[in-house]
């Protein structure tokens, strides 16, 4: 599994995912999608479009990853996860085919959910790419709309070591004669992205060009990188609004609505979310240099008496770009994610030294955690995040979301 075991676990090519896919019938060919990319953002913009499309009346899935608590948060319908005996059923079914197949735990999970959300009927489904875009097992649809929410540097050991290389495996996802939305202009990106485009005959839109007023829209997901996420999620809805006739029954009022209940609507969590009010304690899943340009600052922008700061990261990231975001003003509680690629705590507190850093080392999240809780005054302020693995544990040990729906 990628989500556990890294780099190793990824295999590039669609050989296998076009093999599964004829083996059951081309499922994504029976529903509309909408197909979302993008280094950071990508969960949030997929999850609030989806939000929206059900306050519509659409029958809607969604494809997301990776997932926090429960496996089957990666494949929903109107929220509701998809069931345990279908996840069971398909192996002990399937096991024969895909033995010699060998395909990867993403390979498997895209064929799954492709052929689940075929056989309930969806209208349309929301679909994340898994990493990358060019040879993510998800591009062999062909959506209706395709979105890129950024670019900034993440997998670098497999999507490349530039913007543009990052921005060329993304952009991968366009396709003939489907608009795109770009989410932000780059100087570096812009032009493959344009060129791309160009090539494929594609309408591209860059939502930073867009003029909407996005204060009248009230947005439940209050992370300061979201400001930016709405600006490409309306830029998305208005043109499947205006300009895709499937979607013509959108309503504005269908966008407001589906603005302020995405978590009840899909389930979404971990997103700036507040785990308690005194002392107020968030987590957030940001993991890379372009997620903490925003998380470092809405932190130190908190009013609190002290910050507090569970943290780790896994060793495939760009650990100091992230250290050196951080704010010196707050006591560090290092920790490590029950996951094969979690930085150790005590290497985490070397390198975090360097920046100025300073705080214990806790050998889970757990510890630190309920160690953060009790030194902390009414007036402190609580964040745990630094990975997705982080705040899995986290939701894990304080039985968040409830898995059992």
């Amino acid at each position: 599994m990628f989500q556990n075991v890294g780099k190793d676990a990824y295999k590039e090519g669609l050989e296998n995912t076009n093999i599964l896919d004829e083996h059951f019938g081309h499922p994504h060919r029976k529903f509309h999608t909408i197909h979302v990319a993008g280094t950071n953002g990508k969960g949030s913009c997929s999850h609030t479009i989806a939000s929206v499309l059900q306050e519509a009346g659409y029958k809607v899935g969604l494809f997301t990853s990776p997932h926090l608590v429960d496996f089957r948060e990666r494949i929903r319908i109107n929220g509701k996860m998809i069931s345990e005996k279908y996840i069971m059923d398909f192996i002990d079914e399937e096991k024969k085919f895909f033995e010699p197949l060998h395909p990867t735990f993403f390979e498997l999970t895209t064929a799954m959910a492709f052929k689940w959300f075929a056989e309930q009927g969806i209208d349309v489904a929301v679909i994340e790419v898994g990493l990358g875009g060019r040879l993510d097992c998800t591009n062999i649809i062909n959506p209706d709309l395709s979105i890129i929410t950024n670019i900034s540097f993440d997998h670098t050991s497999l999507l490349g070591d530039t913007l543009s290389k990052i921005a060329s495996e993304k952009a991968g996802i366009i396709k003939y004669r489907t608009p795109v939305i770009i989410g932000e202009r780059h100087h570096e990106t812009q032009g493959v992205f344009i060129a791309t485009a160009y090539s494929q005959k594609s309408k591209i839109i860059f939502a930073e060009d867009k003029s909407f007023e996005t204060e009248k829209y009230e947005f439940e997901l209050q992370g300061l990188y979201q400001k930016k996420n709405l600006k490409t999620i309306l830029t998305a809805l208005f043109e499947m609004k205006d300009h895709i006739p499937y979607y013509n029954k959108i309503s504005e009022s269908d966008i407001k609505h589906g603005l302020q209940k995405v978590t009840e609507n899909t389930g979404l969590s971990g997103r700036w979310q507040t785990l308690k009010k005194k002392p107020l304690t968030i987590c957030d899943t940001g993991h890379n240099v372009g997620g903490f340009q925003f998380l470092s600052q809405q932190i130190v922008e908190q009013p609190c008496k002290l910050r507090r700061i569970v943290f780790g990261m896994v060793n495939d990231k760009d650990i100091n770009g992230v250290l050196a975001l951080l704010p010196k003003n707050a006591i560090y509680y290092f920790t490590q994610a029950s996951v094969r690629r979690a930085m150790p705590a005590e290497e985490l507190k070397k390198a975090a030294h360097k920046y100025r850093l300073s705080g214990n080392c806790f050998p889970n999240v757990r510890t630190a955690y309920v160690q953060a809780q009790k030194d902390a005054d009414k007036d402190d302020f609580i964040f745990v995040g630094g990975s997705s693995f982080i705040v899995a544990d986290l939701l894990t040990f304080l039985g968040l979301p409830d898995s059992k729906q």
